[in-house]
């Protein structure tokens, strides 16, 4: 079993195309991409984490078609950590678990990751080397090296691991405020 994260999928949103550059040709033509990249990675024993933004647009509200873009979601559980575009008809998907922040098990023998839509300063072990996974900000920013953007437009449209994450997150500047929140702290 792996975990797989991923964030601000916006299936079913046209004008994100656009707003973010996506080289697609239309939110359908989107939408198969991004089912079949998922489905490239996360295995049928997997967890699939989705750091917010499920879906978006005039579609977001049509619980049918939802449910069956949820339903084309690989993996053994399904999760959904909560973004601003998540409404009432998102939420009330079969997800395996949903919160608006999450810590999750990755790694033996390390501090758990932190899950939030939103990019934050600081949050439980950050002090010992804990990642926070974020989505929200599209392809403005990347993160820090303690805060990593797991979203679509910056992963090539594509679920991620934590090995790449990490890989990704040694090679980010400091947050220029780590030293203003966690002062004790060696930097991250």
């Amino acid at each position: 079993m792996a975990h797989w994260y991923t964030a601000d999928l916006h299936f079913g949103h046209e004008a994100i195309i656009g707003f973010c550059k996506r080289p697609f040709r239309s939110a359908s033509h989107m939408d198969g991409a991004l089912l079949e990249n998922l489905w490239s990675k996360v295995g049928p024993e997997d967890d699939l984490w989705i750091v917010g933004d499920f879906a978006w647009g005039k579609r977001s509200d049509d619980e049918a078609w939802l449910n069956g873009i949820f339903q084309q979601l690989p993996g053994a559980r399904r999760h959904l950590v909560i973004g601003n575009h998540d409404g009432a008809a998102t939420r009330s998907l079969p997800w395996d678990s949903i919160g608006h922040l999450v810590q999750v098990e990755d790694a033996p023998k390390e501090p758990p990751l932190t899950l939030c839509h939103y990019p934050m300063i600081t949050w439980e072990h950050a002090r010992r080397g804990a990642l926070q996974l974020f989505g929200h900000v599209h392809e403005n920013w990347a993160g820090t090296r303690n805060a990593v953007n797991v979203g679509v437009d910056v992963w090539d449209y594509c679920p991620v691991q934590l090995e790449a994450i990490s890989r990704r997150a040694r090679s980010l500047p400091v947050n220029s405020h780590w030293k203003d929140a966690e002062p004790r702290s060696a930097g991250a």
